[in-house]
């Protein structure tokens, strides 16, 4: 299998080969994205990067909600501009009562954001958890800091030191 991949900071490697976007919707048959939710990627797939797609392709997102414009997603795969597509992630989490239309569409799978839920990855998040827990504790900095917390935490008022 031929694997390209867009990343401006990953080169080609014995496994993939690096190409810019338009390239790599234009060939692929199947699209997978892994990126976070930022400026640069929020609707990184919309109207335009889908309608360079093959009719024949598949999307698949477990990036965050928002990377895809669902509204475009939509659209073209009830035009069967885009053969299928696979969710995890949505641009409004938790849904609720009220479901994107996407949920409907029988070329579309979707999963309620559980795309990390294996035994290995739940172990991993609570051992991550314990750890930085045990950092602070220990007046260590944080392995996974809060936005905005302090480095080292300060010991409470009143604590030995």
């Amino acid at each position: 299998m031929r694997v390209l991949h867009h990343d401006p900071y990953a080169p080609d490697d014995d496994l993939s080969t690096s190409v810019g976007l338009t390239t790599l919707l234009a060939e692929s048959d199947i699209v997978s994205l892994h990126v976070p939710l930022n400026e640069e990627t929020r609707h990184l797939i919309s109207a335009r990067e889908l309608a360079l797609m093959k009719p024949t392709a598949t999307l698949v997102s477990t990036s965050r909600g928002g990377v895809v414009d669902e509204e475009a997603l939509l659209h073209a795969v009830r035009a069967e501009r885009l053969h299928s597509a696979g969710l995890d992630v949505f641009e409004r989490e938790p849904m609720g009562t009220e479901l994107s239309p996407l949920v409907a569409e029988p070329h579309v799978v979707t999963l309620p954001h559980i795309g990390s839920a294996t035994e290995a990855i739940r172990a991993a998040m609570v051992d991550l958890a314990v750890d930085n827990i045990l950092d602070v504790l220990t007046e260590r900095p944080a392995r996974t800091p809060l936005p905005g917390s302090p480095a080292v935490p300060s010991a409470p008022a009143g604590a030995p030191s």
